[in-house]
């Protein structure tokens, strides 16, 4: 298996550095403000591109898989 930490090293040196740029995103789905400012909590601003890829219950960020939970069901 790839390792994730060389899939995003070569995707910075790929993608375009944008002025006042906080961070990017290639993604799998649409972004929407709730989505971007969701993104903006989760990325650090290191000015670096990061590869996202949403499924349902989960999120894979740079290749670190992330469980989403619904707040209600967390009793």
């Amino acid at each position: 298996m790839p390792d994730p930490k060389e899939h995003v090293k070569k995707l910075n040196e790929i993608m375009p550095k944008i002025p006042n740029m906080k961070w990017g995103a290639l993604t799998n789905a649409y972004p929407t403000n709730a989505k971007l400012n969701e993104l903006g909590r989760l990325l650090p601003h290191d000015k670096k591109w990061h590869s996202l890829f949403e499924e349902k219950d989960k999120i894979h960020i740079d290749g670190v898989t992330i469980r989403r939970k619904n707040l209600d069901s967390m009793t």
